[in-house]
């Protein structure tokens, strides 16, 4: 275990630009470049890293084994909660140890495309969370006494937790509709199938042979000297497949949308979710900054205390004790533009009605100058708050280097949306109305509507 120096070493100082008072009256001010990333390889792994002042760090590594690329279902869960566990040269214990006696946080994650693991601790403690990523990638011991006794309880409390939050089913199905396979796969296990008839330690052990290949990984690190993150990685990343022990291509194809509908009864609440095709992420190849604008314009939620917002659906929902969000979900290569509703069954039927009404609205170009404005700002509020928080900084740019070499860049983004035009979004707007939706109700399914009772193509 490496011991701190007593003496921290000097933090660059973040440059910040005076305001000048032309720009204080503008709805959102230029980002600023001090969150760029800096990308590099060593021994065959991707990185990247960006520093600015503090005396502590975030690490993640990142794994293009998200449930997107799983070839069975329940393999990225199984994966996720093995990591920390015993390896060849430390136990659980030691690791926790460790970490309890550095005072750092560790946690493990996925998402519809990564793996991540992820480490918080103090910034001269960056050799040891190098070296420790390295062996849980390289040699965690996968044994059947664990899986049975602590991994598979987590892979069935996850699975009641799903069955149990109508919102988190609607969202899965709408992601099942859009795109089927891939991007289609429920993030938790959404029957009983994976651990009864899938997994096993040893399946888990292959998988993660090939999740923790050097191709299909990324270190990433928030408040780490470059210089330093490349020298880490370069000593204790060696252990590292340089190749998949096979070549799985489940999930690597071009995403393809469909779009259909699903209903689901639920005894205990309603969710009802619209959605359409989006925006891949800004690092990928179908990145639509217009439709960023889009989400922020529609809404349903508010960001200032005491006020309904300006959005289209914060101001049009049926009543107040309706919940309503739209969100853009990018991904590496396609994307879900979705407006998800919960509440009293009858509430969200009118509130899903006056959702396509709106789109509608926004496609005849109905929407007034200043409201247009505001949703752009919003949007480009969002997207740059965003990609400088750190957990889905770390995330987007080390899919974005496994997926398309290419990290994820804060200025890039806000450039893109600067440029966003009344007329694009009429345009995406009315592109959403000629495709198929792709629409899913949980509840009470004698009253939330069918897509046609919308008006929408499935």
């Amino acid at each position: 275990m490496f011991s701190r120096s007593t003496a921290c070493r000097g933090a660059q100082r973040a440059a910040r630009q005076a305001v000048r008072p032309s720009q204080r009256r503008g709805l959102a001010a230029p980002a600023s470049g001090s969150f760029q990333y800096q990308a590099g390889d060593a021994n065959g792994v991707k990185f990247a890293s960006r520093d600015y002042a503090g005396a502590t760090t975030t690490l993640a590594l990142v794994a293009k084994a998200g449930t997107r690329y799983q070839p069975l279902p329940g393999l990225t869960e199984a994966l996720q909660h093995f990591a920390f566990r015993s390896t060849d040269r430390r136990s659980t214990l030691r690791i926790v140890r460790e970490s309890e006696l550095l005072g750092a946080q560790l946690s493990a994650y996925h998402t519809r495309e990564a793996l991540v693991l992820e480490a918080k601790f103090l910034r001269d403690d960056l050799p040891y969370y190098v070296e420790l990523f390295g062996e849980v990638a390289a040699s965690t011991k996968f044994q059947p006494h664990v899986y049975f006794e602590e991994v598979l309880p987590m892979l069935q409390f996850s699975h009641k937790r799903f069955l149990a939050n109508p919102l988190d089913m609607a969202i899965n199905s709408v992601h099942g509709l859009a795109f089927h396979r891939g991007l289609g796969n429920p993030t938790a296990s959404s029957s009983s199938h994976p651990y009864t008839k899938y997994l096993e330690a040893d399946t888990v052990e292959w998988y993660s042979k090939v999740a923790y290949a050097k191709p299909n990984v990324a270190l990433i690190a928030n408040g780490a000297e470059h210089s330093d993150l490349s020298k880490w990685t370069n000593e204790f990343f060696g252990g590292l497949p340089a190749s998949p022990i096979e070549q799985v291509t489940t999930g690597t194809e071009q995403t393809k949308y469909h779009g259909g509908q699903e209903r689901i009864a639920h005894a205990s609440a309603n969710a009802f979710v619209v959605a359409f095709p989006g925006s891949s992420s800004p690092s990928g190849k179908f990145y639509k900054p217009e439709i960023a604008v889009l989400a922020s314009l529609l809404g349903g939620q508010s960001s200032i205390k005491w006020s309904s917002g300006f959005s289209l659906l914060g101001n049009a929902k049926a009543s107040p004790g309706t919940s309503v969000k739209t969100t853009s979900a990018i991904y590496s290569d396609a994307g879900l533009l979705y407006t998800a509703i919960t509440g009293n069954a009858e509430y969200v039927a009118q509130t899903a009605k006056t959702t396509v009404e709106l789109i509608q609205k926004i496609a005849a170009g109905d929407i007034p100058q200043e409201l247009f404005q505001k949703a752009k700002a919003a949007a480009k509020f969002t997207e740059l708050e965003y990609g400088q928080d750190t957990t889905a900084g770390l995330v987007y740019t080390g899919s974005g280097l496994i997926s398309n070499n290419q990290s994820y860049q804060i200025d890039e983004v806000a450039k893109a949306i600067d440029g966003v035009t009344e007329e694009a979004v009429k345009s995406a707007a009315k592109s959403l109305l000629e495709q198929k939706a792709s629409v899913s109700a949980v509840g009470d399914l004698h009253v939330l509507p069918f897509a046609e009772d919308l008006g929408l193509k499935v």
